[in-house]
């Protein structure tokens, strides 16, 4: 006993005299006895509480820099009670570990509205098994594999993140093959199909050449949809939760981080804030009435406007949208033929909440709900396409009838791909106003994306959301012109890193589109993705509407950084919308956006923003 009580003592004062040997030769490297004695010297006339404070602080920047120690991913609730991940980072600081941040990531998957019940059963389950594979990626693999790491090191994060989701993509891979492979040998040989029966014989006297024989192109099938490796938003979660671990730790702001990052860590000299892009109703393929086309009837105040301002003004338009639905319709009165006196396609609208922060209203033809939005603006004194302008997020991959090879516009009203592009121009050129498309045409109909473009994009954003591939496929494929358009929505989601956002809007910038930054449908009440759009400088974010606590955080978040940066005096802030007809030689074209620097204007709403001149 004394022995081996003698052989620990030996073995710990051994490791105590290397620890303070280790300790001498780090004082030594960082001189930290002249650094010592400039302290002391100038605090000999401070209080011992102040001198206490600089000796801390003069620690504290000795200290080794704070590593993660600890990275820990729970499934919670989002916005809409459906589970999503939730990942926190834990750093070793002055030899404590410390709970630092978390963060919430959202899904990429779409709300089922009016689904069928095993089909919406099947994502559920899908969706709980992807939040399981998540929440064990980062609790084992990726926790040991950041452990140590520094957390300002976001680029080395990144990649390391990236060579883990790499080799689980390599696994999944020999799996499926191996599956493959066993699922192929147990089959038997199949029967080769009967031949097609022949084509029917031509009846005596029909003609050739006759309209019947020239029929519509077949419509593409839908593309598969891109695969999405089970656990991948563990990816993003855990890098968006670096990032904002090191603005913590730094005492910045996470949109000064991003913009750091974006920048080579290089100080801007101004941010811009993005512009609005605010939901206003939803009478899409889900909504009551018999109008598909718009999903989302978005509204976009004038660039000239601060966030404030354009914010107070679209509440103001909602609250009268919600008094003209809430509304009781009119008293019938009896006419001599017995129909009530209403007009011929006057309805009573009703709405209710949408899970975008929108009120799903019913409308029966395509000009109703832009007529709404219309007269409200109108008695508030404010002009469509002067104050404001429109977009109409078209989602045209929720329209296609297959078995028809048409868009259904509304219940029994069909129209061709074709036919969409004249919709199209026929409408904006009545309602100018309408200033962006977003997703017109699924991403299959490449031809009609080019003729919308060539026959709008001088004087209206064509911007592919749904429509658009991956972020990760973006940045492999290096094209983002298919489908051609103005812009993209992107959105960080899935395996998509800071140091990925990064890329692609440099991607973007690089090609003179415009990158709006978008909220998915099922979103949180966690607000880095506004820090994110501000500091990644894009041009639009649409956070869906201005209802229903996940999505009001948000625009309460963009309203607190505007006001930071105006009292810091690095805002940059955008004057107006000018359109540039992109083409080949787009690298080539002027900057798409005007701004100018300065404090923010003073609020102007309501009496005065009728009065604010507009240039589009």
């Amino acid at each position: 006993m004394g022995e081996e009580g003698g052989g620990r003592s030996c073995g710990t004062t051994r490791e105590l005299q290397k620890l303070k040997q280790q300790a001498m030769e780090y004082y030594q490297q960082n001189d930290v006895p002249r650094r010592l004695e400039e302290l002391l010297n100038s605090t000999f006339y401070l209080q011992p509480d102040d001198v206490y404070g600089h000796l801390a602080n003069c620690f504290a920047e000795l200290a080794k820099p704070p590593t993660i120690c600890k990275v820990v991913g729970k499934k919670v609730l989002d916005g809409l009670g459906l589970p999503t991940l939730q990942v926190e980072i834990f750093c070793i600081i002055q030899n404590f570990p410390k709970n630092i941040c978390s963060v919430v990531i959202s899904s990429h998957f779409e709300v089922l509205e009016n689904a069928l019940p095993e089909l919406v059963e099947a994502e559920e389950l899908e969706r709980s098994k992807t939040i399981s594979t998540a929440v064990q990626w980062v609790n084992y693999t990726i926790t040991e594999v950041l452990q140590g790491m520094e957390p300002s090191n976001q680029a080395e994060v990144d990649q390391l993140l990236r060579t883990f989701f790499e080799n689980k993509l390599q696994e999944d891979q020999e799996r499926k093959e191996l599956e493959n492979m066993v699922e192929d040998s147990t089959l038997l040989p199949l029967v080769p199909p009967p031949p097609p029966p022949p084509p029917p014989a031509k009846k005596k006297g029909q003609k050739q050449g006759g309209k019947d024989t020239l029929p519509e192109k077949p419509v593409l099938p839908e593309e598969p949809a891109e695969p999405v490796l089970c656990g991948s938003m563990a990816i993003g979660a855990v890098s968006l939760a670096v990032a904002k671990t090191s603005a913590i730790l730094r005492n910045n702001p996470l949109y000064l981080t991003i913009a750091l990052l974006k920048h080579n860590q290089e100080q801007p000299k101004k941010l811009t804030v993005p512009l609005l892009m605010v939901s206003l109703v939803s009478c899409g393929k889900s909504s009551p009435g018999k109008l598909n086309l718009m999903k989302e009837v978005i509204c976009i105040p004038h660039p000239g406007l601060s966030t404030k301002q354009g914010v107070e003004m679209l509440l103001e338009i909602q609250k009268h949208i919600n008094k003209t639905i809430e509304a009781p319709p009119p008293p019938k009165t009896e006419t001599k033929k017995g129909h009530n006196g209403a007009k011929r396609g006057q309805q009573q609208i009703t709405g209710k909440m949408s899970h975008l922060g929108c009120l799903t209203v019913s409308f029966d033809t395509i000009e109703q709900p832009i007529l709404l939005i219309q007269g409200i603006c109108a008695n508030l004194g404010l002009e469509l396409g002067t104050n404001l302008h429109l977009a109409i997020n078209c989602a045209a991959h929720e329209l296609m009838d297959y078995s028809k090879g048409k868009y259904e516009v509304m219940t029994g009203t069909l129209k061709s791909a074709a036919e969409m592009v004249d919709l199209y121009v026929d409408l904006i050129n009545k309602y100018p106003s309408i200033i962006a498309l977003i997703d017109p045409f699924r991403k299959e109909d490449s031809e009609q994306w080019g003729s919308i473009y060539n026959a709008l994009g001088s004087g209206c954003y064509i911007i592919a959301g749904t429509a658009s591939k991956s972020i990760t496929k973006l940045l492999k494929d290096g094209n983002i012109s298919v489908p051609r358009a103005s812009g993209l929505i992107i959105k960080h989601t899935n395996q998509t890193t800071m140091s990925d956002l990064v890329a692609i809007t440099n991607f973007i910038d690089s090609r003179k589109h415009l990158a709006v930054f978008g909220s998915t449908e099922g979103e949180s009440s966690d607000d880095s993705l506004v820090d994110l759009a501000v500091g990644l400088g894009v041009r639009f974010i649409k956070l869906g509407g201005l209802s229903r606590g996940e999505r009001v955080t948000k625009y309460n978040r963009l309203l607190t950084i505007e006001e930071e940066l105006g009292q810091n005096g690095t805002l940059h802030l955008i004057e107006e919308h000018t359109f540039v007809h992109f083409n080949e030689e787009a690298a080539e074209a002027p900057e798409a956006a005007t701004a100018t620097d300065g404090k923010l204007p003073e609020p102007i709403f309501p009496t005065e923003v009728a009065e604010e001149s507009a240039h589009v």
